[in-house]
């Protein structure tokens, strides 16, 4: 039953019950250990008692013409003497027998064991609703003969005091249990509440309000966990935002590259119905297939890097190894040999940067592109220049440079700063983008700085 509750129900449960079962029981043991208390300090003031009566009386009993009184004479002798001390609490034996007896309670017959017990220590036995208490002692008198003094005390009020105390004692509990129910609940309740705030505002962000925050004031571990709770929240928007910004740049990149697609494939088609319909002579045949076969080539090169680019957002685990650099740039000089000769172009690479880790293959895939982009922007027998230094590798040129207010959009995917001239030179506006992204699956930052007519140089920094 108590699964079912709500959690503020369960703690108030949980809390009375374990408070009033400590109560109750630290109520039970102080009652019965002040019980304890009186019944021994009692027994304790009438041993004492009877030490001091059965004293007095055996000098009572040191009277030596009582030696010559009949039993008659005797036994008002012992009546004068025990009323003298509470005649209704004490028993006067000689001889094991009776002699003065004026207490209600008729005394049976006193076996040695039984009178023993009396001696060593108290006996408190019940008497009906009466509780009795029966002490003994020997009477110190100076002659021959053996007197036994009983001590009968009613001690039923000692008990019904104790029964006073445990009802009263029961009355408060019940009123302070009443009260710290009520009081319980209605802090739990209370306690309780940024709960309740983080459970509306995790049903709002589930619902789409990304925006939602807790509002805790509180400074315990409540307010902890919803300073917790609220940095999720945070997250989560930002990660919201990304993937909804990520699904524009797609949407924008698949538009792209399908307004990409159109010239070249209209450029094709258009050759390929000449070559079909038109009675053309031999040069223009060669010429028409030369056309389909650049743009069926530019085709083929934007649809790999943009696989490339799709891929690296769709999956950024990336095989980081400790990697030579100097390696990376005769990798990168070795695939860019035949693309720079057939331009007369040179790279000069400077390596003064040992090993980093990095993902060998990506990193030499940046670099071509970098090249390839330099190569793409220089005149021909121009110089690149590729450097590694520090946490910095830097790809060169000198020749027609970026204008200022292109540099930032440069890197998306698609943009080109001269169409016409890219397109001329084998450019299709994804290159840099590539770039970009390799870098920051790297968490290295790339920096472009250019000057119109001056060069290019493009930075990858690595984190220091």
């Amino acid at each position: 039953m108590i699964i079912s509750m709500k959690l503020w129900k369960k703690l108030s449960v949980i809390t009375m019950t374990t408070l009033l079962a400590g109560t109750a029981a630290a109520g039970a043991a102080v009652i019965y250990h002040s019980f304890l208390f009186n019944e021994g300090k009692t027994i304790e003031n009438y041993e004492q008692q009877l030490n001091a009566v059965s004293y007095a009386v055996g000098k009572e009993l040191d009277y030596e013409p009582l030696k010559g009184f009949n039993d008659t004479t005797a036994n008002a002798y012992y009546d004068y003497i025990i009323k003298k001390f509470d005649a209704s609490s004490y028993i006067l034996l000689k001889e094991n027998e009776v002699v003065c007896n004026m207490t209600p309670f008729l005394l049976t017959e006193l076996s040695d064991e039984r009178w023993e017990m009396l001696v060593r220590g108290s006996v408190i036995q019940k008497n009906g609703s009466q509780y009795i208490l029966l002490a003994g002692r020997d009477v110190p008198e100076m002659g021959n003969q053996s007197y036994k003094l009983i001590l009968v005390q009613d001690i039923s009020s000692l008990y019904e005091d104790i029964r006073r105390q445990a009802f009263f004692y029961f009355a408060i509990y019940l009123g302070m249990a009443l009260a710290a129910v009520l009081l319980v609940s209605v802090m739990t309740k209370k306690a309780l509440a940024p709960l309740r705030e983080l459970q509306r505002a995790a049903q709002d962000i589930s619902g789409g309000m990304f925006c939602r925050r807790a509002d805790v004031s509180a400074s315990d571990e409540t307010g902890e966990v919803a300073e917790a709770f609220n940095s999720m929240a945070e997250r989560i928007e930002r990660q919201v935002e990304e993937l909804s910004s990520e699904s524009e740049r797609r949407r924008q990149m698949l538009g792209a590259l399908t307004h990409e697609m159109k010239t070249p494939m209209t450029s094709i088609m258009g050759y390929a119905d000449s070559l079909l319909h038109v009675n053309l002579s031999q040069e223009q045949k060669e010429s028409a297939l030369r056309h389909i076969y650049d743009e069926c080539g530019r085709l083929g090169r934007v649809n790999s890097k943009l696989m490339s680019l799709i891929g690296m957002y769709d999956n950024d685990s990336i095989s980081m190894e400790e990697t030579s650099i100097e390696e990376v740039f005769e990798a990168v000089a070795e695939l860019e040999e035949n693309n720079l000769k057939s331009r007369k172009m040179a790279l000069k690479h400077t390596c003064r940067m040992d090993k980093r880790f990095m993902d060998k293959d990506l990193m030499i895939s940046l670099l071509v592109n970098l090249v390839d982009n330099a190569a793409r922007a220089s005149e021909e027998g121009a110089c690149i220049y590729m450097t590694a230094r520090e946490n910095t590798i830097a790809v060169r040129d000198n020749g027609c440079g970026i204008p200022k207010e292109e540099i930032p959009r440069v890197t998306e995917a698609f943009y080109m700063v001269d169409k016409a001239r890219s397109r001329k030179a084998g450019g299709n506006g994804l290159g840099l983008a590539l770039c970009s992204r390799i870098a920051k699956l790297h968490g290295a930052d790339l920096r472009i700085e250019s000057e119109l007519g001056e060069g290019t140089e493009v930075s990858i920094v690595f984190p220091a």
